[in-house]
């Protein structure tokens, strides 16, 4: 996994501490620690976690993070599609949004359909 660096990007001078806690701690130890969680089944729990609190703005970027970590479209699919009857219609409606565009771009790149 490559060492993550949005904390140190984004809030490095605002917010050292948290920045360094968010690259070093949650992404460089929790993370890759792939031996107990692959980071495609973090990517799923962690878009699942997203979703259902709401966190459109992190959802984005986690969405993404999952299809480098290997989360096909079918998967993603059927992912947001059972936790709409849990955690709300308006919040899979919103995800599939963002996964659409997502996965679209990526295949558009490629001369998918």
């Amino acid at each position: 996994m490559k060492k993550q660096t949005a904390g140190q990007e984004q809030l490095g001078e605002f917010a050292s501490q948290f920045a360094n806690l968010n690259d070093d701690v949650l992404f460089g130890e929790v993370w890759s620690k792939e031996d107990d969680l692959s980071a495609h089944d973090r990517s799923l729990i962690t878009i699942a976690a997203l979703m259902a609190m709401g966190n459109t703005e992190q959802l984005t970027a986690h969405l993404q993070i999952g299809k480098n970590n290997g989360i096909s479209q079918k998967e993603i699919v059927a992912e947001i599609t059972h936790l709409a009857f849990y955690v709300g219609w308006l919040k899979a409606w919103s995800t599939f949004n963002r996964a659409k565009e997502i996965w679209q771009e990526n295949n558009s790149l490629r001369g998918e359909k």
